[in-house]
């Protein structure tokens, strides 16, 4: 299998690994490994596709095996190609290639085939009940189903009927082909399962109108692995009571050796829904800006975030593959994306909230070229850049206050304080408008202090950020946070649902921020730790070398935390 992966850590050891290496060691298949990743083409994939991706592919190239790419596109109705580009972009985006790209949808004219053959062996039989009789007669699950007046039809009568739901003779419901298995069957399911339905006048965006019958979920996919030589179908945990017709179908149609489908925990992730259905409400409602918007769950947004595809494996390990159903802290995946953007991305300078400093004692016209290095001590990669330092400064007005509480070790009147990379300064005088707004700051600097060190040995508490007024560019800054105040948005009173814990703060934009003037000339899409505020990223549709945008990643530190906050 083609992988373009970086190099594998230790082998990774779960309960379906456990299995695979069973297969193995027994040759139950008599074949290698083979997997599938098996999305429908009618969304973007999320948070949760992407654990499954890195499961499938990841056995398959631990262990010599292949993964297929196949779309289960069996309704027209909702499907379309733009989700299957998007998907492929987003799998390849993670770092995983595919062996085959396989569709159900080619498989119409195969599964139609064994539902024939279903027919003439008295497995299935077409139903003519309406939907509410259909699911009245097939009882609860305390009490059995009843047959139903069409049960019972000759194979021959089924047939015939089949083949002109196949020839679109009849509408929409007027009838469906089901299972004829066991309506007293402890699994619900298993009580003569759908298995085609009537969609006449639909039009289906790999087969147009040539379809009149399309195949139910459980029909196609498990005779879909079967086709295609699966070995372990690798499923949620949502889909076990579906494995006894996975089972039951593989055999009637007549597998040997067939697949094994095997559950697993889905991701469950605070402050985040992956419903699809209710991620398309967020779009098609406008509560966010399509399905790439930086909030969304969706690999396409995290990916216009700014999240890097090597993080989201990472956090794949590290929440493993579990038999249970278990929440996964939001903040455990911010902890992996920024450890893995702290060894990567340079340190710039930049202010989100201006004020205006004046050095009234630095020269007027000159310009000194400092030293800024780029990583921190503790990280591998190196280098420096020139940082300008003018007499007219910028730095965050939250980094001053007129009358300081105690730990407040940054700017006020009086106070000594360190710019990071440059000199001592001290506020001398604080100017004001008629409303008695701060709106700029006298500071005198100390040129013995260049680059942070005093030579008499004195210390100061208090370091901050600034870049030079005459060089500074002005950008756009977007602050992104979580979708939802509660870490489970469907806990909500009754009469409720989940849009009623939408942030309102999720997304706040800062128009007129000022950064310093060595990214002028990097990339769009290029990474960085704003030192002191947060990982970003310039943002890869809006921003231009003429207008700087840039999407915040991800925070310094946690600040949903429950923490008593601390002076800097």
């Amino acid at each position: 299998m083609s992988d373009t992966n970086p190099n594998d850590t230790a082998p990774r050891r779960d309960f379906i690994r456990e299995l695979v290496i069973d297969d193995i060691a027994t040759g139950r298949f008599g074949r290698a490994p083979a997997t599938r990743f098996p999305p429908e083409p009618n969304g973007f994939l999320h948070m949760g596709h992407a654990k499954s991706i890195c499961l499938n592919f990841g056995i398959a190239r631990e262990f010599g095996g292949t993964c297929n790419l196949r779309f289960d596109d069996t309704n027209p109705l909702t499907e379309d190609m733009k989700y299957v580009e998007a998907i492929k972009r987003d799998i390849r985006w993670l770092g995983f290639d595919w062996d085959g790209e396989y569709f159900a949808s080619d498989y119409f004219e195969k599964l139609y085939e064994i539902a024939e053959r279903l027919v003439e062996q008295g497995k299935a039989y077409v139903d003519s009940q309406s939907e509410e009789e259909i699911r009245t007669n097939r009882g609860t699950v305390t009490t059995p189903g009843i047959p139903g007046p069409y049960r019972d039809r000759s194979p021959e009568e089924n047939l015939d009927l089949l083949r002109r739901m196949k020839a679109g003779e009849f509408a929409d419901g007027a009838h469906v082909l089901r299972a004829k298995i066991d309506l007293a069957h402890p699994n619900m399911i298993m009580r003569d399962p759908l298995l085609m339905r009537i969609r006449r006048d639909a039009h289906h965006y790999r087969r147009g109108t040539e379809w009149k019958i399309y195949p139910l979920y459980d029909f196609a996919h498990g005779l879909s692995d079967a086709i295609e030589g699966i070995t372990r179908s690798l499923c949620t945990l949502e889909f076990k009571d579906s494995r006894d017709i996975y089972d039951w179908l593989v055999e009637a149609a007549g597998y040997n050796n067939p697949p094994t489908q095997i559950e697993f925990a889905r991701l469950e992730l605070d402050y985040t829904v992956l419903s699809k259905r209710k991620l398309l409400r967020l779009v098609n409602e406008g509560h966010v800006n399509g399905w790439d918007d930086p909030r969304m769950p969706t690999i396409a947004g995290l990916r216009r975030r700014g999240v890097r595809p090597e993080a989201i494996r990472a956090f794949a390990d590290t929440i493993g593959v579990a038999r249970k159903d278990a929440r996964v802290e939001i903040a455990s995946f911010e902890h992996t994306v920024r450890n893995d953007l702290n060894m990567e991305v340079p340190r710039v300078l930049c202010v989100l909230n201006p004020l205006k400093v004046v050095i009234t004692n630095y020269p007027e016209g000159q310009v000194d070229m400092l030293e800024g290095q780029n990583y921190p001590h503790d990280v591998p990669k190196t280098g420096t850049r020139e940082v300008p330092f003018s007499r007219e400064l910028w730095v965050d007005r939250d980094d001053f206050m007129e009358d300081p509480p105690k730990k407040f070790y940054r700017l006020s009147p009086g106070r000594e304080v360190r710019l990071r990379f440059a000199y001592f300064i001290t506020c001398t005088d604080v100017i004001k408008d008629a409303d008695g707004n701060v709106t700029e700051l006298h500071c005198t600097y100390d040129p013995e202090t260049r680059s942070g060190n005093a030579p008499d040995g004195r210390k100061v508490q208090g370091t901050i950020h600034w870049v030079s007024a005459q060089h500074a560019l002005d950008c756009e800054v977007r602050l992104y946070d979580r979708l939802f105040t509660q870490p489970d948005p469907d806990d909500v009173p009754e009469g409720e649902d989940f849009l009623s814990t939408l942030n309102p703060t999720s997304l706040v934009v800062i128009p007129n921020a000022k950064i310093e003037p060595s990214v002028a000339s990097d990339p769009i899409g290029s990474r960085y730790q704003f030192e002191r505020t947060g990982y970003f990223m310039s943002e890869p549709e809006d921003s231009t070398p003429e207008k700087l945008v840039f999407n915040r990643i991800v925070s310094l530190r946690d600040s949903w935390a429950k923490e008593s906050k601390k002076g800097i």
